[in-house]
């Protein structure tokens, strides 16, 4: 399955993480002190930026602190955004999640926003003003805009993190089998065992773990753990779990970020759910297959998929 690794497009060309080296911050320091930020958590916020240059030191400011657990080195964080490309005397918007979705912090981070996230506890405001050196360096990032001489400036709001083991825990209703796979593991990675029998012609989408949450819907943000098999070999191809995060995608985006099988059989899926997804061509990679992943234009696709949250447009928790 196409990952995203997209957090801020088109700045951020890698997966974020909480994790990875970076400068220390400093909580007060004249270059945050020049920029200003109001408004309330989960809200656009009101930033603004000095019509000089920024002194090229690191600094990060919690604005609002949040009651919640402190991240850890290996959690992945759901959190709101705006980014400001701050470049000599003048600055500009480059993206913003909080007339959207929120985004998943997952896999390699810019060094500034690891040192800035690192601690933080959930439901936090952070803002980090952030310089090249601890950016993207002397080689600045040319697809984003962002100059070798640019500073970039985040407010992120802390939503919600997530480990990197996350699983479900609602109530076993089924392990699979009839014609579809078995599979067994009641948390953690599951084991997906193929049929030697044909797989079914059509999308066939069975809950194994029932959850207790809301159920999924159209055009919200929602982050997973997934295990997929290929039906022909019965081998893994990709896993979340093999990520080390989970991953979040927008359901029935247009255009889609995930395939046709993922979107059709998850929608009416509740939260907290282990879902059995038997995705044959047509409702995956179609006729052209997957060379990178080993998936062939015939080959019927089997995913395990962990429903973790859901988040509607504008960072409210489904």
């Amino acid at each position: 399955m196409r990952r995203i690794t997209v957090l801020i497009a088109p700045l951020l060309l890698a997966t974020l993480a909480l994790a990875g080296c970076g400068s220390s911050s400093s909580s007060s320091s004249a270059a945050s002190a020049k920029v200003t930020v109001t408004g309330t958590f989960d809200k656009t916020p009101l930033v603004k930026i000095p019509a000089q240059k920024a002194d090229g030191r690191l600094d990060v400011q919690t604005l609002i602190h949040g009651t919640g657990p402190a991240l850890s080195s290996t959690d992945a964080l759901v959190g709101n955004y705006s980014v400001y490309i701050w470049s000599g005397t003048t600055h500009k918007l480059a993206g913003s999640t909080y007339t959207s979705v929120p985004a998943l912090f997952a896999g390699r981070l810019l060094p500034g926003l690891t040192a800035a996230l690192k601690n933080q506890t959930i439901g936090s405001r952070v803002l980090a003003v952030i310089p090249p050196k601890d950016g993207y360096g002397s080689q600045g990032n040319p697809q984003g805009g962002v100059k070798p001489t640019d500073t970039l400036v985040f407010v992120i709001d802390l939503i919600k993190a997530y480990p990197s083991n996350a699983d479900v825990s609602g109530k076993t209703v089924s392990t699979g089998g009839h014609g579809l796979p078995t599979v067994a593991g009641g948390s953690g990675q599951p084991k997906i065992t193929v049929p030697s029998s044909k797989p079914p012609k059509k999308l066939e989408s069975k809950t194994l773990i029932e959850g207790s949450g809301p159920a999924i819907t159209k055009g919200q943000y929602v982050i997973v753990q997934y295990t997929g098999v290929n039906w022909r070999t019965g081998k893994v191809f990709d896993a979340s779990w093999s990520h080390g995060a989970p991953f979040g995608f927008v359901i029935a985006a247009s255009p889609p970020q995930v395939i046709p099988g993922w979107s059709d059989g998850l929608i009416g899926k509740k939260v907290g759910s282990r879902v059995l997804l038997s995705i044959p061509p047509a409702d995956g990679y179609g006729k052209q297959g997957s060379s990178q992943a080993g998936i062939k234009g015939t080959d019927t696709l089997v995913f395990v998929v962990d429903i973790l949250g859901s988040y509607n447009p504008g960072g409210s928790a489904a």
